[in-house]
């Protein structure tokens, strides 16, 4: 069973990646990272703002796997978009996690000119520095706003997204554009991790709560990057693809959509 997705431009990007939002002691995410590529994980997220790109890059040479194998994904802060500063602030995470290119570089939230800048970011792309450009947060009108100005268009975009924020008319809209769309905030800081329906329909697996959010989004074509510094969990959630969900059980984990954010509204953020 496949373990990526293609995107638009047939680069392949893991299924399940590492989130490492809150993760800001440098030694400690070192050391995550480091245990996580050891569990099998070739994809790890992070991004300026979580003040962790060093201990990212420390935990990647410290794994001892060759940078060719792994993909990884950072982010432009919103100071440097609406600056225009992308490409000086793009040098310095890539100083910070001590590597040539990265994997995929993303606007983490729609501030600023996007549909101006967003040429910093294709210049990037052509040299190749950022293998894949991609965007965070952004809602169908956002992309209609910033499609019709790309030449290369954006490959990911991550969002919040998990059964009680199915967004799904959003990932019509993605699939419909050829692209990928990666889930934030899984688990909703835990929460759904207690929901009784979600708790039935892993017992009738033999898996885990959270293991049943990051199949539901697998089989919705959706990436996923759960944050954990703990082994046991690190191994569990990367251990999704030898089960498949039957359609009801998928169709009554939809049923669950609240359109509830535990995350900012993208239409209405004041950072």
């Amino acid at each position: 069973m496949k373990s990526d997705f293609t995107l638009s431009n047939g680069n392949r990007m893991p299924a399940v990646g590492l989130g490492t939002f809150r993760i800001k002691d440098n030694s400690i995410a070192a050391e995550t990272v480091a245990a996580a590529i050891g569990a099998g994980y070739r994809h790890i997220d992070t991004a300026a703002i979580y003040e962790n790109e060093t201990g990212v890059g420390d935990g990647i040479r410290q794994s001892g796997i060759n940078r060719s194998e792994l993909f990884v994904t950072t982010k432009i802060w919103n100071e440097d978009l609406r600056s225009g500063q992308i490409k000086q602030a793009f040098e310095k995470s890539i100083e910070r996690i001590g590597t040539e290119y990265v994997d995929l570089l993303l606007v983490h939230w729609p501030a600023g000119k996007y549909t101006e800048y967003w040429k910093q970011f294709e210049d990037l792309c052509k040299a190749g520095l950022a293998k894949n450009i991609g965007v965070s947060n952004f809602s169908i009108r956002m992309l209609e706003e910033l499609l019709p100005v790309c030449e290369i268009k954006p490959a990911v975009n991550q969002v919040e997204l998990h059964p009680y924020l199915t967004q799904k008319p959003l990932l019509k809209y993605c699939e419909e554009k050829e692209i990928a769309v990666t889930a934030w905030s899984g688990f909703m800081v835990g929460e759904l991790l207690k929901n009784t329906r979600i708790i039935k329909i892993s017992e009738k697996y033999g898996k885990t709560a959270a293991q049943v959010i990051l199949r539901w989004n697998y089989q919705n074509g959706v990436i996923n990057i759960p944050k954990s510094v703990h082994r046991e969990r690190l191994a569990e959630n990367i251990s999704i693809f030898d089960f498949v969900m039957e359609p009801a059980d998928m169709h009554s984990i939809d049923e669950l959509n609240k359109n509830l954010r535990k995350g900012p509204d993208p239409e209405n953020f004041d950072f």
